[in-house]
C-alpha cells in the first residue's frame, strides 16, 4: 500500500477517504513545512498532500530525481506554492482541486465587496464598543452596491462566478481583463487593460491565479486609475497586490476603501491596514466551509488514487 503524507489536519470525511486507499500519516500541526522536512518527505512517502505555505520552491527538488514521492496532490486550486516545472523535471506530478473552490471563493468576494462598501466591520466595531448612538439618518452612510460596475480582473471558473453574482443578483455591470478573449453569456465588456477596468469599475475585483506572471500585477497606477469613490477587493493570492501600493492609495484618498482575504506575507498582515476603518479584513476564509474543505480533500484524494492506479488524475496541471 502506498504511503501519502497529509501535511496539515483535513476534515474527518476526508481523512477516512484517504486511509481507504492509501497508508495515511497525518501531521498534528497546522504550521507550513520547513524546508528540511519537505526535502525528508520527498525521500519518505509515495505521495504528499501539502497545500498552501508547504513552499515546495525549486532548491527543494534538488538530487530528488530519485526520490521515493512520485506526486504532490495540493489540497487548494492554487498551487503557487509549488514550482511545478521543477517537480516535472524530477518526474513528480502535480495536481489541484479545481471546480470545488469556485462558489466558495466568489461568495466571499460578495461579502467583501458589501462589507466594505456598506462599512460593515467599522459598524460592528462601534457597536461592540458600546459607542453605536442609535439610528438617524447621516449614520455611516456607504456606498450603494446594486446598480454599480464591478470590474473583474481574471475572467477563470472564479472570475465567472463573482461576475454572474454581481450581474445577476445586484442588476451590476461588469467589465474585465482577461490575458485572452473570455465571451460570456450575459452582458459583460472585456477591456483591453487592467488599467481600463480599474477607471471604469466602482469596484475592482481580483481572481487571477498567484505565481510570477501576476506578481504585483496590481500596483500603483492601477490605484491611481480608480475613481476616489471605488472600492478594491481581493480574493486571489495577497502578492498579486502591491500592499505598500494599496496602503498610499488608501491613505491618500486615491480609493474609497478596500476587502481583502489574502496577504503578501501570510498570516502577517500590515499595521496600516489594520488601522484603517475603511478596509474590510478577512483571514483568508475564502474556501472555510465545511463541504467546500471536504470536497476540496476528497478530490486531492481521488487525484492520488487515479495517480496510483496508474490513470491520468483528474486534475494534473503539469
Amino acid at each position: 500500500m502506498k504511503r501519502i503524507l497529509l501535511t496539515r489536519p483535513l476534515p474527518d470525511r476526508v481523512v477516512q477517504e484517504a486511509r481507504a486507499h492509501f497508508d495515511v500519516e497525518t501531521r498534528d500541526d497546522n504550521t507550513p513545512l520547513k524546508p528540511g522536512q519537505m526535502r525528508g518527505a520527498l525521500a519518505l512517502y509515495d505521495g504528499i498532500l501539502p497545500t498552501l505555505g508547504d513552499m515546495f520552491a525549486a532548491d527543494i527538488f534538488t538530487d530528488a530525481e530519485n526520490s521515493r514521492c512520485r506526486i504532490l496532490a495540493n489540497f487548494g486550486v492554487g498551487y503557487n506554492h509549488i514550482d511545478a516545472a521543477a517537480a516535472r523535471n524530477v518526474g513528480i506530478a502535480v495536481t489541484n482541486t479545481p471546480g470545488a473552490v469556485t462558489d466558495a471563493t466568489a461568495d466571499i468576494a460578495m461579502t467583501l465587496i458589501l462589507m466594505t462598501a456598506r462599512r460593515a466591520g467599522e459598524g460592528e466595531r462601534m457597536l461592540r464598543a458600546g459607542k453605536w448612538p442609535g439610528w438617524n439618518p447621516t449614520q455611516m452612510l456607504g456606498l450603494h452596491v446594486t446598480g454599480k460596475t464591478v470590474g473583474i480582473i481574471g475572467m477563470g471558473r472564479i472570475g465567472q462566478a463573482i461576475a454572474r453574482r454581481c450581474h445577476f443578483g445586484f442588476g451590476m455591470n461588469v467589465v474585465y481583463h482577461n490575458r485572452s478573449p473570455k465571451p460570456l453569456d450575459f452582458d459583460a465588456r472585456q477591456l483591453e487593460s487592467v488599467n481600463d477596468v480599474a477607471a471604469a469599475a466602482d469596484f475592482v475585483v481580483t481572481a487571477v491565479p498567484g505565481g510570477a506572471e501576476t506578481r504585483q500585477l496590481i500596483n500603483a497606477p492601477v490605484f491611481e486609475a480608480m475613481r476616489p469613490t471605488a472600492h478594491f477587493i481581493n480574493i486571489a493570492r495577497g502578492d498579486v497586490v502591491d500592499e505598500a501600493a494599496l496602503i498610499t492609495a488608501l491613505q491618500d484618498g486615491q480609493i474609497a476603501g478596500a476587502g481583502l482575504d489574502v496577504y503578501a506575507q501570510e498570516p502577517i498582515v500590515p499595521d496600516a491596514l489594520k488601522a484603517m476603518e475603511n478596509v474590510a479584513l478577512l483571514p483568508h476564509l475564502g474556501t472555510a466551509a465545511l463541504e467546500v474543505r471536504e470536497a476540496m480533500g476528497l478530490m486531492a484524494v481521488e487525484n492520488l488514487r487515479a495517480f496510483f492506479a496508474e490513470e491520468t488524475p483528474p486534475n494534473l496541471v503539469n
